[in-house]
């Protein structure tokens, strides 16, 4: 008999995860979170910023 149900798998995965996570130091991913998007807006700027200043680049040199 054969008692594999579409739950029994998101239990076994439930579980599975819950194990993974019960050990993870929660204030180490927060401090990771908070660098991690600290990081990406700075590079976010500075993206922006190469962009804007090779919008202008292009403007200058094009004939009219």
């Amino acid at each position: 008999m054969k008692t594999d149900t579409p739950t029994s798998h998101f239990s076994n995965v439930l579980l599975t995860g819950t194990l993974l996570l019960a050990n993870v130091d929660v204030n180490g991913l927060v401090d990771y979170g908070l660098k991690a998007l600290v990081g990406g807006a700075v590079w976010l700027g500075y993206k922006r910023a190469s962009d804007y200043i090779d919008r202008k680049k292009r403007q200058k040199n094009e004939p009219k």
